[in-house]
């Protein structure tokens, strides 16, 4: 973590948009239905086990949304499982929304605080033991047994302050809480 202790002379620049951001917080706080929001995914099985997930549409600010494009992700195994590793795991995609979610917090609770950011490093691994999920030992779960997410971070902040960044953006990462929070899933053939 590299740290400077002097105040920079111009606003902070991390390419978040607070105040459009504190114009939606405000919004939805005054329409609290607003903030309901229903993101969807669907998937494709390819062949094997590749599969493809396409993002797009989404519902929030009280009406159906789509993003600028369609985003599509490949999931697959690597060649260990027999496999053709055609994508990341799915248990990786899991890495990286924890990642993804993580890191734009410390982004946008910089800029709302005025922390000039001048990079933003994330390390996670997360253990797993396959005896659960390849049914070897019943006992064992298929998830995670833990999560480990090391920053490296560089800004114009005390260490306290870099703390405190992370630790926000810990306490709002929707990601964070439902990983550490149990989450209903329901699943059901239509």
């Amino acid at each position: 973590m590299t740290i400077t202790e002097n105040t920079p002379a111009a606003p902070a620049d991390n390419g978040v948009n607070v105040e459009a951001l504190l114009g939606a917080r405000q919004a939805m706080t005054d329409t609290p239905e607003a903030a309901q929001f229903v993101w969807k995914a669907t998937s494709e099985w390819v062949n094997g086990t590749h599969t493809q997930v396409s993002i797009e549409e989404f519902f929030g600010a009280g009406a159906d949304q789509s993003h600028v494009k369609t985003f599509v992700s490949d999931v697959d195994h690597p060649p260990v499982f027999a496999a053709e590793d055609n994508g990341i795991t799915p248990v990786e995609y899991l890495l990286v929304g924890l990642a993804g979610c993580l890191t734009a917090g410390i982004a946008s609770v910089a800029q709302n605080r005025g922390i000039q950011l001048r990079s933003v490093t994330a390390t996670l691994s997360g253990d797993m033991d396959l005896a659960g999920i390849l049914g070897i030992d019943p006992d064992v779960r298929n998830g995670y047994s833990g999560i480990e997410v090391g920053f490296a971070i560089d800004a114009d902040a005390s260490r306290e302050d870099i703390e405190a960044l992370v630790a926000q953006s810990q306490k709002r990462s929707a990601v964070y809480d439902a990983l550490t929070n149990p989450t209903p899933v329901k699943v059901e053939v239509r």
